[in-house]
């Protein structure tokens, strides 16, 4: 049975960040109405040391229940910028983490099932919340507690409101209240361009290491595959920790190579998410190559080497694969996943060329650069691609998980 509806409909948006993450965090709320879009209610608090996460469904709960104490029989829509919680709340993802699976509870309990819906909106457009967020981790940085009276969050975002808001389409200009002007707006700075909406972004995960790994033995999808070592394993379940800790990851994939699989389920069982598998992850064939060292190779096959070096497109000794072949099959599997997961969170555990292939792409740097890179074993590095094609380097050999 739908449940008894008063007839008013509310907006609440939420927000919650973390410094840190875990670190010094805080949220923020804001209950309008949905009619006219005034200001009904405001709520910020600071909550200690939380992910961003918690953070969020703290600022949610505390959304709900302020538009609960204005009229308990009203409609909610929920318009967060978290992807997560949305999502969460909505049914159509699981909810693995104990803290985020009791706060959703909360969350449910505040209205009767049917009566709230929720939405995903651009960051842009939650700046409110965002503002209320930020105001209670500053107060709380200075020992205090966050107060209505010296919120500066909706005056910041009156103007967009006036703007935006349900009432701008009918609202009559007055001497008082003149039409906008009609003036160009200014260009964005070099750099910036227009909102496109959420990229889709690769978290590169490269396996732990093997017992071939710190011997620095070349190590491909021609040799041995090898597992993982206990300490490979070791800084499988250290990423794997760091990934639930941020709490974003929507799918993971992996190269079908033992070392990758590996720590992908560890990763995958962590996060509660299935695991796929993509040929085109696989490391480079290093033919008659592999299980040697650089030495090695150097005083077996130094003419080979030197070529090798000097031009991606040479191939190691024994028809192993050039940099410019793995280039072109790392770069299918990286727009067939594009494809299947638009806007999404995805960790790809794969190998040292893809993923530093996958860097140089995205930067539009040249072959030699692969050269230039230090990635190390169980590094993660990110990178995200916009719908008009662009892609940025956000993150590159990150392993403070591990220390």
């Amino acid at each position: 049975m739908a449940p008894a509806h008063s007839g008013r409909t509310f907006v609440v948006e939420a927000d919650g960040g973390s410094r840190g993450n875990p670190g010094p965090a805080g949220y923020g709320a804001v209950v309008r109405d949905a009619a006219t879009g005034e200001t009904l209610r405001e709520a910020a608090e600071f909550i200690g040391r939380a992910t961003n996460n918690v953070a969020e469904y703290r600022g949610l709960v505390a959304g709900l229940r302020a538009a609960r104490e204005l009229d308990p029989s009203a409609a909610v829509r929920v318009r967060m910028d978290s992807k997560l919680v949305v999502e969460q709340m909505s049914g159509r993802w699981k909810i693995k983490h104990a803290d985020m699976r009791a706060l959703a509870g909360e969350a449910r309990g505040v209205y009767p099932p049917g009566a709230v819906s929720y939405e995903w909106i651009p960051r842009a457009e939650n700046k409110h919340a965002d503002r209320l967020a930020n105001e209670a981790m500053d107060a709380g940085k200075r020992g205090q507690q966050w107060s209505p009276s010296g919120s500066t969050a909706d005056l910041d975002t009156r103007a967009d409101r006036a703007a935006t808001g349900p009432s701008a389409a009918t609202a009559p200009a007055t001497a008082a209240d003149p039409a906008p002007a009609t003036a160009a707006p200014a260009a964005p700075p070099p750099g910036w361009g227009p909102d496109l909406g959420p990229p889709t972004t690769f978290v590169l995960l490269r396996h732990g290491e093997t017992e071939l790994t710190p011997q620095k033995r070349f190590s491909g999808s021609g040799g041995s595959d090898p597992g993982l070592s206990g300490t490979g394993r070791q800084q499988a379940e250290a990423a794997a920790a760091a990934l639930a800790a941020r709490g974003t990851v929507q799918a993971v994939v992996t190269s079908p190579l033992r070392r990758c699989r590996e720590t992908a389920d560890v990763v995958a069982t962590r996060l509660g998410r299935d695991v796929r598998v993509e040929d085109g992850l696989r490391e480079t064939d290093f033919g008659d190559w592999e299980g040697l060292t650089f030495s090695e190779v150097r005083t077996r096959h130094p003419h080979d080497l030197e070529k090798w070096l000097a031009s991606p497109d040479a191939e190691p000794t024994g028809g192993g694969e050039s940099f410019a072949t793995v280039a072109r099959r790392v770069a299918v599997a990286r727009d067939k996943l594009l494809a299947r997961y638009p806007g999404k969170t995805v960790l790809l555990v794969t190998h040292v060329t893809p993923v530093k292939t996958l860097a140089r792409l995205a930067l539009g740097a040249p072959p030699e650069s692969l050269f230039r890179m230090e990635l190390a074993a169980a590094s993660l590095t990110a990178v995200a691609y916009y719908a008009d094609g662009n892609s940025s380097l956000r993150l590159l050999n990150d392993t403070s998980h591990l220390r």
